[in-house]
């Protein structure tokens, strides 16, 4: 089959190798009923690949319903997949079908399938092995005959060692696994889908598009893009929008991509997640790292009021920390930033004042009351906006419902 007839269909920029290999095993699989895993970092472009399986399949002509599985609150959830009976719970004023009765010989694409609860996981492995479910609040058993492609952006092998996602469901989803490349892996592409975002956003808006000089593709081409095409698809918005100059060159590149020696707060969490294995998020590593900070901080400031003594501290910049029995004041410069989602950084969540106290009775915070104080805040921010609140702390929507019910906060 013609690549570029696949490509061109769906709207896919690239030529890349490791691009091309990932579509070939799509078309493939896609005349049998295989399930599919398709893995790879956020922004990649997974949710073309259960598309073209879909389409090339025996299945083209019925459903294909796509779930997002992390925006999905974990009380609906199996409601939403398998479907409830009337009265099954406060609020269900009817029976209705789940995702999984209505697409009966189609496809479903489970988006974020590491999001999925346990109990969840234990119902989606029965309908994998053997075609049946029962909705919620029914004892009837019912078929199905649906095929599966489910993505995740996170190391599942690392979930099931933490006891997250059950080892027994994904050998069931992984019979054929597509691993999609990172935008930085295939570099020859990125110049490309630079130069569509650019104009396509030049046809909707009615204006020149831009272009780039050597040395401005250049830089352009040796970016990571830790935010991948999505990333590199807002850069090329805003400059369209924002700049006058219709050539851009490095300097003004510049002001939107962060320079690759600068080292990133995220891939550094992203270490330091595979270190400890203990968290769900990378926001909660961001609040450990923040937790530690201060902790070390209030054991230091105590050690010296009990020595009765005052000392120079040296921070990491050119100032310096006075520690004494009755006061510590903080050089803000010694804080960590925090990428935004557009790479650029910012002051810490949290502000310095809030980490630091001045009382000699100060006790390091839980990690719990760092988040609930967080969730509150956003919470507050988007007058209660649950999905509003969720962006804005860097989780699925779903996490939060989770983190709330944990809580007990009082929405």
């Amino acid at each position: 089959m013609d690549l570029q007839s696949v490509k061109q269909r769906f709207g896919i920029i690239g030529n890349s190798a490791l691009l091309n290999r990932s579509i070939e095993v799509a078309l493939r699989v896609a005349a049998t009923d295989l399930s599919v895993l398709v893995t790879g970092e956020s922004g990649v472009g997974k949710e073309f690949f259960p598309q073209i399986i879909h389409s090339y399949s025996s299945r083209k002509h019925a459903n294909y319903i796509a779930v997002n599985c992390g925006a999905i609150p974990e009380g609906t959830i199996d409601s939403e997949l398998f479907g409830h009976e009337k009265g099954s719970f406060t609020g269900a004023t009817e029976s209705r079908k789940g995702y999984f009765e209505m697409a009966d010989g189609g496809t479903i694409f489970l988006d974020e399938v590491a999001e999925l609860p346990q109990t969840t996981q234990v119902r989606l492995l029965r309908v994998l092995q053997t075609g049946e479910f029962i909705r919620v609040g029914s004892s009837k058993v019912q078929k199905t005959n649906v095929r599966v492609v489910a993505a995740t952006n996170i190391n599942l092998s690392k979930a099931i060692e933490q006891g997250r996602f059950r080892e027994d469901l994904y050998y069931r989803l992984n019979t054929v696994p597509i691993q999609v490349p990172a935008l930085h892996e295939r570099k020859e592409d990125i110049f490309l889908l630079f130069r569509k975002f650019v104009s396509d956003i030049a046809t909707q808006y009615r204006m020149p598009p831009v272009s780039l000089t050597p040395q401005a593709r250049q830089m352009l081409e040796n970016y990571r893009w830790p935010g991948n095409i999505r990333q590199l698809k807002n850069v090329a918005e805003q400059i369209s929008v924002i700049e006058e100059s219709r050539e851009i060159d490095e300097t003004i590149l510049a002001k939107y991509i962060q320079p690759e020696s600068a080292p990133s707060t995220l891939l550094v969490s992203e270490q330091h997640h595979e270190q400890s294995g203990n968290f769900n998020t990378e926001r909660e590593i961001l609040y450990k790292i923040l937790f530690d900070l201060r902790h070390d901080i209030i054991e230091l400031k105590n050690m010296v009021a009990a020595l009765g003594g005052k000392t120079n501290i040296p921070t990491t910049g050119n100032s310096t920390e006075m520690i004494s029995s009755g006061a510590l004041v903080p050089v803000s410069s010694t804080y960590p930033t925090l990428p935004t989602p557009h790479g650029h950084y910012e002051k810490d969540i949290f502000d310095t004042a809030e980490i630091v106290e001045d009382s000699e009775t100060s006790e390091a915070p839980t990690k719990e009351s760092v988040q609930r104080e967080a969730i509150i805040k956003a919470l507050r921010k988007h007058g209660g906006k649950r999905k509003d609140a969720a962006r804005e702390l860097f989780i699925s929507e779903r996490t939060l419902y989770r983190k709330i019910k944990e809580l007990g906060i009082d929405e």
